[in-house]
C-alpha cells in the first residue's frame, strides 16, 4: 500500500483539473434533481387529491411514491456516469506514456490501483452528497420511512464503488478512454439487467443469474433491508475487479 495516499491526492487533483468531473457531477445531480422534482409533484398531486378521499389517504406514501422510484433512476443515472470517470484512470496513463514513469516509482501496485481506486470512490461520495438536499426536503414535506432512505444510499453507494472497480480494470487494460468507457458501460448494464433474463431459463439458472444481478441486490437495499448477503456480494465484485486491476498492472510492468 506504500504510495497509495499520492496516487490518490494526484488523481483528486486530475479530476478537478479537467472539466469532466465538474460535468459528470453536474448532468448525474441535474438529472437526478429532475428524477426528485417529477416524483415529488406526483406525490404532492395525489396528496392533494387524496384530501377529499380518506381512504384514498391511506393508501398513498412518500416512500413507495418518491423514495424507491429515486433511488432506482439514481442508481441508473450512476451507472452511465461512472464510466466517464474511470475511463481515464490508466487509459490516460497509457496514451500519454506515464503508465511506466508511474510503475518505476517506489509505490506498489497495490499502492497505485488503491490510490486511484479510492480517489474514484472519493468523487463518488461528492456525488451522492449533493444529493442529500433531496432527502432534507422529503422529512420537511412529510414523514418518509428511514429504512429504505438510508437503505437506498447504502445500495447506491455499494453499487457505485462496484461500478468504479469494474471500470478501473477495464482502462487498465486500454490505452483508448473512449474504448475503456463504452467497455466499462456495456459491462454495467449487463450486470444491471442480468436479472431480466431469469424468467427463460431452468430454475436453478435463474436462481444463480439472479444472484449476479446489480437490479436485485439495489432492490433491497431499497426495500430498507441490508442484508449480509447482499453487502457481501458487492464487496466481492469490488474485491474481484480490484484483483483483476492488480494482475493487468503486473503484467504491464512485466512487458516493461
Amino acid at each position: 500500500m506504500a504510495g497509495w495516499l499520492a496516487v490518490f491526492r494526484k488523481e483528486v487533483l486530475n479530476f478537478f483539473v479537467s472539466p469532466i468531473a465538474y460535468a459528470v457531477i453536474g448532468c448525474f445531480l441535474l438529472i437526478s434533481g429532475f428524477f426528485f422534482w417529477a416524483n415529488l409533484s406526483f406525490y404532492s398531486l395525489l396528496s392533494l387529491q387524496a384530501m377529499s378521499s380518506p381512504m384514498f389517504a391511506q393508501q398513498i406514501n412518500m416512500t413507495d411514491i418518491v423514495i424507491r422510484p429515486l433511488i432506482q433512476n439514481t442508481g441508473i443515472v450512476l451507472l452511465i456516469a461512472v464510466p466517464f470517470l474511470t475511463m481515464r484512470l490508466f487509459a490516460e496513463e497509457k496514451k500519454t506514456g506515464t503508465i511506466e514513469l508511474l510503475l518505476t516509482y517506489p509505490i506498489s501496485d497495490v499502492g497505485v490501483w488503491a490510490g486511484k481506486y479510492v480517489a474514484a470512490v472519493f468523487l463518488l461520495l461528492i456525488m451522492l452528497a449533493g444529493t442529500l438536499p433531496f432527502a432534507i426536503l422529503m422529512f420537511v414535506m412529510g414523514k418518509p420511512d428511514a429504512g429504505p432512505l438510508i437503505g437506498g444510499y447504502l445500495g447506491l453507494f455499494l453499487m457505485g464503488a462496484a461500478f468504479m472497480s469494474l471500470g478501473m480494470f477495464i482502462s487498465s487494460l486500454t490505452e483508448n478512454q473512449i474504448v475503456a468507457g463504452v467497455i466499462s458501460f456495456v459491462l454495467a448494464l449487463l450486470f444491471w439487467i442480468l436479472s431480466w433474463t431469469a424468467h427463460f431459463v431452468g430454475e436453478t439458472s435463474g436462481g444463480v443469474i439472479r444472484q449476479l444481478s446489480i437490479l436485485e441486490h439495489l432492490d433491497t437495499f431499497n426495500k430498507g433491508i441490508i442484508a449480509l448477503s447482499d453487502v457481501s456480494f458487492f464487496v466481492l465484485f469490488i474485491a474481484f475487479f480490484l484483483f483483476m486491476t492488480s494482475r493487468s498492472l503486473e503484467t504491464n510492468r512485466w512487458r516493461g
